[in-house]
């Protein structure tokens, strides 16, 4: 293993990280201004977003050559790790359950799983289509 590589592609996931992570807290911060505080919307947004963007990337970075590792480091891992989080999804369900909103919770999970799964796979599909022909 190529150590010089490896350092490289941590600083990137970790620039990434926290471009990521200050994104999710900003729209985590606009959408509670917004919508209230009812429903964890920024963190649903951030996850729907993220997943549409995780399809989109995988294709992108296919044909991108030796560029695609320090791409993938920073925009898949790093960027994409910190605005998506799936610790917050399931805090989030823990405190539906602990106020007594179980229906909530599982509604919440049920949107966060399936629409993420759907745009991840519409994310692909749209590079694919937008990619050039070779």
């Amino acid at each position: 293993m190529n150590l010089g590589l490896w350092w490289q592609q941590l600083l990137l996931v970790m620039a990434g990280g926290a471009l990521g992570a200050g994104g999710r807290f900003w729209l985590t911060g606009v959408l509670l201004r917004q919508l209230g505080s009812g429903f964890p919307w920024g963190t649903l947004a951030a996850n729907l977003a993220g997943s549409f963007a995780a399809g989109y990337l995988a294709i992108w970075l296919e044909d991108k050559g030796p560029s695609a590792l320090y791409l993938r480091a920073f925009l898949i891992v790093g960027l994409l790790g910190g605005l998506t989080t799936y610790s917050a999804l399931m805090l989030e369900c823990l405190l539906f359950a602990r106020s007594q909103r179980s229906t909530m919770m599982l509604m919440y999970l049920a949107v966060t799983l399936f629409a993420g799964l759907a745009l991840v796979l519409l994310g692909a599909r749209v590079a694919m289509q937008l990619r050039p022909l070779a």
